[in-house]
């Protein structure tokens, strides 16, 4: 059964409810917004942006096929959910030391 997002009668409800929620759970209602950045902060946010280096991990196809079927569902590359799940763990770790 696909979710609808409730008709919100203020602001402070809206909140709460996107609190509690993962917007992921509403994404066939949701649509893609077109933004426009300033030249100054776009420059502000791409300098401030961390180059990525290419590693090689090898991994069995069952697990690639795994994090692939995971990331479909969550709207995201691959790719970039093993970076994110490798940035939580080593988060996790820092704060246990």
């Amino acid at each position: 059964m696909e979710k609808k997002i409730p008709e919100f009668r203020t602001e402070e409800e809206e909140v709460r409810f996107w609190d509690e929620h993962d917007s992921m759970e509403f994404i066939e209602e949701l649509e893609p917004v077109e933004i426009e950045l300033s030249p100054e902060l776009e420059d502000k946010i791409l300098s401030k942006r961390e180059l990525k280096k290419p590693i090689t991990l090898r991994l069995k196809p069952s697990q690639i096929e795994a994090v692939k079927k995971i990331a479909v569902k969550k709207g995201l590359p691959y790719q970039t959910l093993i970076g994110m799940w490798i940035t939580e763990k080593i988060n996790t770790e820092n704060m246990n030391y």
